[in-house]
């Protein structure tokens, strides 16, 4: 019976940690899945394959016990594959603890002889009654919002094993945001799994998002610069006016208090409006525009 490096078919390190080993189960069971790969009998094998790695490694105890064995299966070949040949008692589950399985049922059965002879006899508690309790996959789902909607909040309609739901976006997220829908994802013999909504803000032609900060660029004319006066400032939540000075300069920078992004950790608490002053020159001017700016000019070299 071959030894199977699980580390390898999962391509992670030994010392890689639970979220690492998670991570990169994720990708491989993605990219190798039935679904993706529709009449590919390689990548099917390929897919059963990952799912066994992981219900090894995604269990402390299940790893712990295939850690001891590794160095140690030359002689558990020479006891003639049996798992009595090592003292596995400590790794047997204890009364009252579950843990969470990745594979369906069905897919019990394509397991390699090396997963059936090491883990298929862990008696009531094991993995076989553990993977025939074990609620459906987690499921990953993007979804792409505008910056408005990331203000305000918004819905998507979504459908998953033919549920159809609502699933509601809280104000305030952000690109890279992970959204948890319990009970949601695909459904299996113990309950359904969770869903993982992914956000992704899309970019805003007007706003630059920093954190729950906004920035955004406004032009005022010449007059409104040199005399002062009130300019139109857009923001989320509708225009609002501000008080230019007398003398502002191409580039001043205003601070609108509270009038960003909501902070979706602190309930009605929001970012700053960042305002960036663009001067406006006039291209073509009246005769009698250019008079006037000629006498402002003579004006000033008298100055």
């Amino acid at each position: 019976m071959e030894f199977k490096d699980y580390y390898r078919i999962l391509g992670v390190d030994k010392k890689a940690d639970e979220k690492e080993i998670k991570r990169a189960y994720r990708k491989l069971a993605r990219q190798y899945h039935p679904d993706k790969n529709p009449n590919n009998k390689a990548a099917e094998e390929k897919f059963k394959e990952i799912n066994e790695a992981y219900e090894v490694l995604g269990t402390p105890e299940n790893r712990e016990k295939y850690d001891q064995l590794g160095s140690n299966f030359r002689q558990y070949q020479q006891m003639g594959g049996q798992p009595s040949g090592f003292d596995f008692s400590q790794w047997q589950t204890r009364p009252g603890t579950s843990y969470q399985t990745n594979i369906n049922p069905e897919d019990l059965s394509s397991f390699s002889e090396f997963f059936s002879a090491i883990f298929g006899n862990m008696g009531q508690g094991g993995m076989g009654a553990q993977a025939r309790s074990a609620p459906g996959r987690d499921i990953e789902h993007h979804v792409t919002i505008s910056l408005e909607e990331a203000y305000h909040g918004t819905t998507r309609i979504l459908q998953v094993d033919g549920e159809r739901f609502t699933a509601r976006i809280p104000a305030g997220a952000q690109t890279g945001s992970k959204l948890r829908l319990r009970g949601k994802g695909q459904k299996g013999p113990a309950g359904s799994g969770d869903l993982f909504l992914i956000i992704r803000v899309e970019p805003d032609k007007l706003f630059k998002r920093e954190g729950i900060n906004l920035k955004v660029e406004v032009s005022v004319d010449l007059l409104t610069a040199v005399l002062g006066g009130k300019a139109s400032v857009p923001t989320l939540n509708g225009p609002v006016n501000l008080t230019i000075p007398a003398g502002t300069q191409g580039g001043r920078r205003f601070r609108l208090r509270g009038k960003g992004m909501p902070n979706p950790q602190a309930k009605g608490e929001y970012g700053d409006l960042l305002v960036h002053i663009n001067i406006s020159v006039p291209q073509q001017l009246s005769p009698a525009e250019r008079q006037l700016y000629e006498q402002l000019a003579a004006l000033r070299k008298t100055q």
